[in-house]
């Protein structure tokens, strides 16, 4: 486990974890669509998520990309899925990108899950810029962003394309590690 809070617990993805995230995307399809549209369609059957996380899996553990899992401690289902991804090693900065359940949303659990990431990205992995690339429509996301403290840097012209929709400008934020 990478971190826990109140009945949550955050940990990375684990071979076990298809099922879960099946269950999750396919409850989540319209939340998903838009923005995490490869996450959806790669884990829409027990047999893609099997796919899926066995390359995620493989993935971090060779620190090219890290998936976490928000579940809730007793039941162990599954609240939200959190990427940090577009890991450089060299200048040590990642990406975050997470989405949550609609049952779960506007309860805090997003912002305190990146939060305590945040932080063992820092101290753990050694990075030193985290960034979250979000769009001016999503109100959700700029406040968990603002809310951990990072800090508005600019807008990407034409930086992300959603299926079927003409190209998106994006917002950056960025988090520098102080110490």
């Amino acid at each position: 486990m990478i971190a826990s809070f109140g009945s949550y617990c955050i940990d990375g993805i684990q071979e076990n974890d298809a099922w879960p995230i099946c269950d999750f995307v396919v409850a989540n399809e319209d939340r998903l669509k838009r923005f995490f549209p490869q996450t959806l369609s790669q884990n829409l059957t027990p047999t893609l998520a099997k796919s899926f996380v066995a390359k995620k899996v493989k993935q971090f553990l060779i620190n090219e990309e890290f998936v976490y899992l928000l579940k809730e401690k007793g039941s162990h289902k599954l609240v939200g899925i959190i990427y940090l991804k577009e890991l450089d090693w060299e200048i040590k900065q990642g990406e975050f990108a997470y989405c949550i359940g609609y049952q779960f949303e506007e309860k805090g659990l997003t912002t305190k899950t990146v939060r305590l990431l945040s932080e063992y990205a820092f101290k753990t992995l050694g990075l030193k810029t985290l960034r979250i690339i979000v769009h001016e429509s999503n109100i959700s996301s700029i406040k968990v962003a603002t809310n951990n403290n990072f800090t508005w840097k600019e807008t990407l012209l034409k930086e992300y394309t959603p299926p079927g929709e003409d190209t998106l400008d994006m917002e950056l934020y960025e988090l520098y590690n102080e110490k």
